[in-house]
């Protein structure tokens, strides 16, 4: 697992890889960077392709200003010199080019985060800097004011987006939220004129009011064994599938009658481990530690429906499209879709924060998928694979929706279509 090295060149390659890989740049777009402990600023080179980067790639451009590599430097590096000079705190840059992201910069219109206060949380409020020339100090001066007014991700005039971070991880998951946004809010205006709003923001810091004991078990029994194994695999597939954020969202799988375990607060999920995984016991309560501010949601689905064994809370785009737009999620579009997902009721934003009880009403075989406002999608299953087979159709199934408004009016299955199908596949 490369990207947990403190080599900084190994970091570059391996973020460069997620960002490639991630449909965020293309072979010759993007750039990024960080500092090392002496000042010197590493940078991936110019010119050379992004799918096929090594650690010999990178450039290390000393703070007396000699360079050493085999490569130039990206042609950005006085705009990532100029951000280091305007922000002392910042340590690592990302930079690219996301197609629904660009649309913003083409239009003009800086994203407003507060429609999704998770984004909110990791991006902040997004600067906007105006166009100046690609490569030049001009473009510097004016990305670099923009950060010293206090954004951590900033919107470039007709060009990209940048974002900057303590780390290189956190300036990379500032960039591939803004994307994620970017994607949710392009599909959410395809299906409705107007926008929902939360009505407030509540930041998930990774603390709950009322929470269950969490621990990481000095010895693991068979069952959990398997399943943190099974656990970690499927928070890894959601992640690549880009279902998942990298650190946001919450997977977990019961153990017993109540205990289940849980994804914690604010970890890589491409680098989950077993061992980093939270189990939460039996009614134990305490305000110690917190894995994240959705756990009272877990343990009340558990604790009132024993049929449930996997719960998934993701933000996938075109489902959370969804949850932004002023419209509902029509399942009636294939057998497969209504089969997975059944009827879809959206609920208010912040009930995932809260003790969980009316989530835990809502939630049923008949209902297993819930859309949270303005927050993204919440699904269960009898394990972690029917779990994840909802979550892929209901992403699946939004984006097909959402595809259809550039084509024609959504035609459902018809009522008596429907109640035909519910009786061949024994709903009613």
């Amino acid at each position: 697992m490369i990207e947990i090295t403190d080599q900084p060149a190994a970091q570059l390659v391996a973020i460069m890889n997620r960002i490639y890989q991630g449909g965020m740049t293309t072979l010759s777009g993007g750039n990024l960077s960080l500092k090392d402990g002496d000042g010197n600023i590493w940078i991936t080179p110019a010119g050379i392709d992004k799918g096929k980067l090594s650690p010999d790639d990178m450039i290390c451009v000393r703070v007396d200003g000699g360079v050493e590599g085999s490569h130039r430097p990206s042609s950005e590096l006085p705009f990532h010199q100029a951000i280091y000079r305007a922000r002392p705190d910042v340590q690592a840059i990302a930079h690219a080019h996301p197609p629904a992201t660009v649309a913003f910069s083409i239009s003009r219109i800086p994203p407003d985060t507060d429609l999704w206060p998770t984004i909110r949380q990791i991006c902040g409020s997004v600067g906007y800097a105006p166009y100046a020339l690609t490569g030049s100090q001009a473009l510097g001066q004016v990305i670099a004011a923009t950060f010293a007014d206090g954004h951590d991700t900033v919107m470039l005039e007709n060009h990209g987006a940048v974002a900057a971070g303590n780390t290189l991880f956190e300036a990379f998951r500032r960039l591939e939220a803004l994307d994620f946004f970017a994607r949710a809010y392009v599909g959410a205006r395809s299906l409705a004129s107007t926008m929902t709003s939360p009505g407030m923001i509540v930041m998930d810091s990774g603390k709950s009011a009322s929470v269950i004991q969490e621990s990481t078990p000095d010895h693991w029994s068979d069952r959990e064994l398997a399943l943190s194994r099974q656990l970690v695999d499927i928070a890894r597939r959601a992640y690549d599938r880009q279902l998942l954020l990298s650190a946001n969202g919450d997977l977990s799988v019961r153990i017993d009658s109540i205990g289940f375990l849980i994804t914690p607060h604010g970890v890589d999920r491409r680098h989950l481990t077993p061992e980093g995984l939270m189990l939460i016991p039996d009614a134990r309560f305490d305000k110690t530690a917190y894995p994240s501010d959705s756990i009272a949601m877990h343990h009340a689905i558990y604790a009132r429906h024993p049929e449930i064994g996997a719960i998934m809370l993701a933000h996938p785009p075109n489902a959370t499209a969804f949850s932004l737009a002023d419209v509902a999620f029509d399942t009636r579009t294939i057998p497969e879709s209504y089969f997975m997902l059944r009827d879809i009721i959206k609920l208010p934003y912040g009930l995932q924060f809260g003790d969980g009880e009316q989530l835990a009403d809502t939630i049923s075989l008949q209902s297993p998928v819930i859309l949270i406002q303005n927050e993204g999608i919440l699904v269960t299953g009898k394990d972690l694979l029917q779990a994840l087979d909802r979550l892929e159709v209901a992403e699946y199934s939004a984006r097909s929706l959402i595809s259809t408004t550039a084509i024609g009016p959504v035609r459902p299955i018809g009522d008596m279509e429907l109640e035909e199908l519910r009786a061949a596949l024994g709903l009613v």
